[in-house]
């Protein structure tokens, strides 16, 4: 964590041990740990606690007499507190000296770009695996949802200290790719005029037309002639670095990169997949049953056991996997997360109980599963996309709403929640559209710089004792809370939290615009408006960043 204390820890910090201190003035044995909370209820005041339940049992005293004694030897002064009173049977609440808020402005200049970012030992390494679609078609929704919550995860992570490697896994091997390659062997036939029909699970994608025309045209019926091993391994080949190069392309479309590219194939080649058969023999934890070959996951909490090996000798979809993950664990890092469909839900069970079974702690992986998402049009759900009559896929959506819409309503729920896709909302110019509003807000602060011609770095030394509305002071405490919102959607992997954020401050900051003026006559008091704008509009471009969406200087509403 950081070294360093925000202003909030500090106020925090400082009340705590006013309390402290108060305690030891009525008696009471140190130390003793004071538990603050912010109250449901604003009119509560700021910070709460229940020290004097806590204590009740031990000083044998009714509650509310305790929390009387706390507060008639609390220095209220020292403690920053402007009012305090007793709750209930004995909560005591605090209303805190707004004016120790201003030094969360302080603490955005002095943080620049890296203010709620914090501290950590950089060997501390997490792999986040995201994405992994088969290469066999476009990216789909799901897809899609899976790389906006990852990126942002990472991005996320990377901004509360670890060190974060992306990955995404190419499963190049088995049957579907077979089918592919034999589809587009197809396609090319038929581009040549020859008529050959379609495997029965074959892949009938326009991209698979217009891979064997594009062959077709390149090298005419070369391939035709070709032996039958080479020709395979050739439309095999070539359809892999053509899909993965449109999923690159799609993927980078939509400001998401990844660090490493891992194939399923490479797996077979170096051996890992019959190494990790054996690590499962040595284990005991595998038996042979109906000429299979079956990994007892029952015993490590599975609902029934899974074949690895089939009657026929060839191995499932679980045993590549099985090796895949023994092979993050053997690169050594602290935590590993996967980020899978909705449709994998019951694979975790599998594969925990598989690294349990090899002697790998299976508390380092942890998976996050992305529901599923509708697309709403006009009220309607949306199945099919009108110009191809075919699921609509993430080229496709990033045309019709842009990259900046689909990234943020994709984070902007938590991942294991159904996301209901409205495409009218995102690309409305509203206060209605959640990334239109927050953009705004990050715009509006930038047209008002503009206006009073100077620069933020020109404002960051203002005198803020002009600060002192209850907007002012709401608008302080919300980006105060931004080290906070960090810290925990990265400990929970939850990058909706972000979205939650952001979206709070938009709004806090909106309705200190239509509160108070800003550009006054006032030097004094102009300048020190700005210092709030320009720490606000930091924040929002952070939080912003987090999630991959831009922060623009102008919105169609200023020009």
């Amino acid at each position: 964590m950081s070294t360093t204390q925000t202003t909030m820890q500090r106020i925090q910090q400082k009340l705590r041990e006013a309390i402290a201190r108060a305690l030891e003035k009525i008696g009471v044995p140190s130390p003793v740990d004071v538990f603050l909370e912010v109250p449901r209820e604003a009119h509560h005041g700021d910070w709460a606690t229940n020290v004097a339940m806590q204590l009740a049992k031990s000083l044998r005293k009714p509650p509310h007499a305790i929390a009387r004694a706390i507060v008639d030897a609390l220095d209220a002064q020292q403690a920053g507190v402007a009012r305090v009173e007793i709750a209930g049977p004995g909560f005591i609440n605090f209303v805190m000296d707004k004016r120790a808020l201003h030094d969360v402005i302080r603490d955005v200049y002095r943080a620049g770009a890296r203010y709620g970012a914090l501290d950590r030992d950089p060997s501390e390494r997490i792999l986040v695996e995201y994405v992994s679609a088969n290469p066999t078609g476009q990216l789909h929704l799901g897809h899609a949802r899976g790389a906006a919550l990852g990126d942002a995860l990472c991005r996320v992570l990377a901004y509360a200290g670890y060190t974060i490697e992306r990955e995404y896994y190419i499963n190049d091997a088995g049957n579907q790719i077979t089918n592919w390659a034999q589809s587009l062997e197809v396609r090319y036939c038929q581009a040549l005029g020859i008529e050959r029909e379609m495997p029965e699970d074959g892949y009938f994608g326009d991209d698979v037309v217009a891979y064997g025309k594009r062959i077709a045209l390149r090298d005419g019926d070369q391939w035709v002639h070709a032996d039958k091993e080479v020709r395979a391994q050739f439309f095999r080949q070539y359809g892999l670095e053509r899909q993965m190069e449109a999923i690159r392309g799609v993927l980078h479309q939509f400001r998401v990169q990844f660090d490493h590219w891992r194939s399923e194939t490479a797996l077979y080649e170096r051996g890992d997949v019959q190494r990790a058969l054996d690590a499962l023999r040595t284990s005991g934890c595998v038996y042979e049953h109906d000429g299979a070959i079956w990994l007892q996951t029952t015993a490590f909490g599975d609902d029934k056991d899974r074949v690895l090996v089939k009657q026929d000798g060839l191995f499932t979809y679980l045993m590549p996997d099985i090796a895949y993950h023994i092979d993050k664990y053997e690169r050594g890092y602290d935590k590993i997360i996967n980020i899978w469909g909705a449709d994998h839900h019951g694979y975790v069970a599998r594969v925990r109980a598989a690294m349990q079974a090899v002697g790998r702690d299976p508390d380092v992986l942890h998976v996050v599963i992305a529901q599923m998402v509708s697309l709403y049009k006009n009220g309607e759900k949306v199945k099919m996309s009108k110009r191809t009559g075919k699921a609509i896929t993430l080229a496709e959506l990033i045309d019709d709403v842009g990259v900046d819409a689909a990234r943020y309503f994709f984070a902007m729920r938590s991942a294991d929640a159904h996301l209901d896709f409205d495409m009218d909302l995102a690309v409305s110019e509203s206060s209605d559209n959640p990334v239109y509003y927050v953009q705004y807000a990050h715009a509006r602060i930038c047209s008002v710089f503009r206006q009073a011609g100077v620069s933020e770095e020109a404002v960051r030394d203002a005198d803020l004792t002009p600060l002192s509305t209850d907007d002012a002071y709401a608008l302080l405490q919300v980006l105060g809370a931004w080290p906070e919102a960090v810290a925990e959607a990265a400990q929970q992997c939850a990058p909706h939290r972000v979205v939650r954020y952001v979206y709070g401050l938009a709004g806090v900051f909106h309705r200190y615009y239509k509160a108070e003026r800003v550009l006054v006559e006032d030097d004094k008091e102009r300048m020190a408006k700005l210092a709030l704008y320009g720490a606000t509009r930091r924040t929002i471009a952070a939080a912003l960043d987090l999630i991959g969406v831009h922060a623009p200087t102008v919105m169609v509403r200023d020009a």
